[in-house]
């Protein structure tokens, strides 16, 4: 396993914008690290950049202490397991495998030694003289990230290696990843646009926006202290419910605050500029008419172990989300409700999307 540092990385295609303006980022040695973002923010150009599939405009990679900027994809130490699993269709499960090793001039007995030992940890020894036309697409899937294990990598990269997959088999897959990591403990960089992925596999997350990282930290660290509202928005199911505060003394303010919801310090010191009031679903709750917000239910969504109310305060506010146990009686679509914000749980942006400091 080995470390990572990424310093000033910066690419463009062609006289476009941009993809990457000026990536630094250090990942440590066996670190699960998770690259999440919405389609085109950069995080699938940053892997490749790391992989050696693209060259770099600007800055430098280090892998193992040792500048990769200009080396060959070969050269680098680094295994690559792609969305499609790109395995040879003529080839066996083991030929598949053992197909870089044995370009490497490896003997025969060695690969057949190696890809035993990496079937067994994946659990396809017994698809070993399979082709990948008899495979299913979790199977598959081993198999591609098998291939990668063989050589033995300092670093693995993932892109979006689960999204073919139905819902079911990415469970079972992230499992099987988390699982291969512990008994690895190689540095693992995973591209994903799917926060649950992000939140449920990584050590750390650093999401990226716009050919930036908004942010780097724990799954924890980012859900309960993002740094800007575009992290807030993106990490969470539902999405975090936000309110436009125009300032800290308006009308919108003085509702809230006769509503019992003391907003922060921090919006006393915003110079009067537009604030966002940011909330998890969690930490809302329905009152009785009269109590609280007033709001009208506009949806309601049964998900089995929870409800999701969804209501409105008027019509210039976006609905709301609320979550209510399974066993609660939820109103009814058109119902008036009150909302209780737990106001110990509320987050502030400032005009530029930035958190306010606590």
């Amino acid at each position: 396993m080995a470390e990572l540092r990424l310093r000033g990385v910066r690419k463009r295609y062609g006289a476009g914008a941009e993809v990457l303006k000026g990536i630094d980022l250090d990942i440590p040695a066996g670190e699960f690290t998770v690259f999440v973002g919405p389609s085109g923010c950069g995080k699938s150009t940053m892997l490749r950049l790391i992989a050696g599939l693209e060259d770099l405009d600007q800055g430098q990679i280090h892998i193992g202490g040792r500048d990769v900027s200009a080396l060959d994809a070969s050269e680098r130490g680094v295994a690559m397991v792609f969305q499609s699993y790109a395995l040879y269709p003529h080839m066996t499960v083991e030929q598949n495998m053992g197909f870089a090793l044995k370009m490497a001039g490896q003997s025969r007995a060695a690969v057949r030694e190696r890809v035993g030992q990496v079937a067994e940890i994946l659990r396809i020894a017994h698809l070993l003289q399979r082709k990948p036309r008899e495979l299913s697409g979790g199977q598959r899937q081993r198999v591609a990230i098998g291939r990668a294990i063989v050589r033995r990598p300092a670093v693995f990269l993932f892109d979006e290696p689960l999204s073919n997959l139905d819902s079911a088999l990415r469970v079972q897959m992230r499992l099987e990843l988390a699982r291969l990591h512990r008994e690895l403990g190689t540095t693992m960089i995973y591209v994903t646009h799917d926060q649950v992925e992000a939140m449920t596999l990584g050590d750390r997350i650093a999401v990226f926006n716009g050919g930036r990282v908004e942010q780097v930290g724990t799954p924890l660290a980012l859900f309960e202290r993002p740094a800007s509202r575009f992290v807030a928005g993106f990490l969470g199911t539902p999405t975090m419910n936000f309110l436009s505060v125009p300032s800290a003394g308006d009308r919108e303010a003085r509702r809230l605050f006769e509503a019992g919801v003391a907003l922060p310090s921090q919006a006393a010191n915003a110079a009067g500029g537009p604030l966002t009031l940011g909330v998890r679903a969690g930490d809302l709750a329905l009152v009785a008419p009269g109590e609280g917000l007033p709001a009208r239910i506009e949806l309601i969504e049964h998900l089995g172990d929870t409800v999701i109310a969804h209501a409105r305060l008027d019509a210039e506010q976006a609905p709301l989300a609320i979550r209510l146990p399974a066993d609660a009686r939820p109103p009814q679509a058109g119902d008036t409700v009150g909302l209780r914000i737990q106001s110990d749980r509320i987050h502030l942006f400032d005009a530029e999307g930035r958190a306010l400091a606590a």
